[in-house]
């Protein structure tokens, strides 16, 4: 268990970590977020494609896997944009309302159950989310990027339930990454930047800390039970918040770091229920 906590903590650290290169490279570098993304899928699948036998190619046969991969890119392709204006742990805010439309839609499609607990708890998670995003104060572009990204990234979730039963955990991960970079690269590749080495390296690093803290997510997955791992995806939030310091001076105002509480209290509070 100490050992699929300690990926977990890792994992959900590069993530954000992924993404603060990608923030680098559109916010400083000038270069594209689709472009950003469409690197980003691309040294993912190659990082993976090594561990994937013969007999996983049929998984893209599944309709639902490619409805995977299209969410994928277009989350992706929306928290990219998003970080190209607006500070990290805003734009992981954003990102968190996964978990609510994740709820819903398993709720409507899948048929689970819904309580008045999980009902309170869900609202709270979406006070949480308007206190990050603040439509009304200082709501941007980037916000609805991220929410985008929120909404993609929920109904993603719903249907890796659907899928996950069904095949190995890196012939997925492959599937979602392929997808996801065929589907963006008509429109990235006519926007290819002048490569130098901080490009080359910026690059190189958010398709590689994203694809590394999504595979030691589904390592120690295999090690734990999820129940007792789900509520450190949260810990994407700290991580966030303290890279954005670290890298960026960016402190998120008063709002929204009571938001970020709202939303990762509301989170350990639902995995509690769900025990």
């Amino acid at each position: 268990m100490n050992r699929a906590i300690l990926l977990m903590l890792i994992g959900m650290s590069l993530i954000p970590a992924g993404d603060s290169a990608s923030k680098i490279l559109t916010s400083e570098l000038g270069v594209a977020p689709l472009f950003v993304s469409f690197s980003r899928f691309m040294v993912g699948a190659l990082c993976v494609f090594p561990f994937i036998v013969w007999g996983g190619w049929h998984i893209f046969r599944d309709p639902l896997v490619w409805a995977r991969g299209v969410l994928t890119a277009i989350g992706i392709s929306s928290i990219t944009t998003a970080l190209q204006t607006i500070d990290l742990a805003t734009a992981f805010g954003g990102l968190f309302f996964a978990p609510i439309v994740s709820f819903v839609t398993a709720a409507i499609f899948l048929k689970e159950q819904v309580t008045p607990q999980r009902i309170a708890l869900i609202v709270a998670g979406f006070i949480g989310v308007l206190l990050v995003s603040q439509p009304g104060f200082n709501f941007a572009a980037g916000n609805g990027f991220a929410l985008i990204a929120g909404v993609c990234y929920g109904s993603f979730l719903t249907l890796s339930r659907v899928t996950a039963p069904k095949y190995e955990p890196m012939p997925l991960l492959f599937s979602q990454l392929a997808i996801a970079a065929l589907c963006v690269s008509p429109f990235s590749l006519m926007m290819v930047p002048d490569f130098n080495v901080a490009v080359t390296a910026q690059l190189v690093m958010s398709g590689v800390f994203s694809m590394a803290g999504n595979f030691l997510l589904i390592t120690a997955y295999a090690l734990a039970p999820a129940t007792r791992l789900a509520p450190l995806v949260y810990f994407q939030l700290v991580a966030a918040l303290i890279l954005g310091w670290l890298i960026f001076s960016e402190v998120p105002n008063d709002l929204a770091l009571l938001g970020l509480f709202v939303i990762a209290t509301s989170g350990f509070a639902g995995l509690f229920l769900r025990r």
